[in-house]
């Protein structure tokens, strides 16, 4: 999916903040939650998320939500990563 049409699909689904990020290589970030739902689409490098203990890798082309509260760990590729994404605030 173009990066420009899924921002303005967040918008139409009701996300407040849209915005790019590149996050740096190899980084680890420990178990943490965030106050807001998540939907992002991966442009370049990739991003391995860790949830209730299940480890999955997201590609460049892919989408991955993840729901207010929901407590994660990251881990960055060997390139870094770079990704579209919205929060929706409640």
């Amino acid at each position: 999916m173009d990066p420009k049409q899924f921002a303005r699909q967040l918008t139409e689904e009701g996300f407040d903040e849209v915005f790019d990020k590149t996050l740096p290589a190899k980084q680890y970030v420990d178990a943490h939650a965030h106050p807001f739902e998540v939907k992002a689409l991966v442009t370049d490098g990739e991003l391995t998320l860790g949830v209730a203990g299940q480890l999955t890798t997201y590609r460049a082309g892919e989408v991955f939500t993840m729901a207010s509260g929901c407590e994660h760990t990251e881990l960055y590729g060997d390139n870094g990563v770079s990704y579209v994404v919205g929060r929706k605030h409640f």
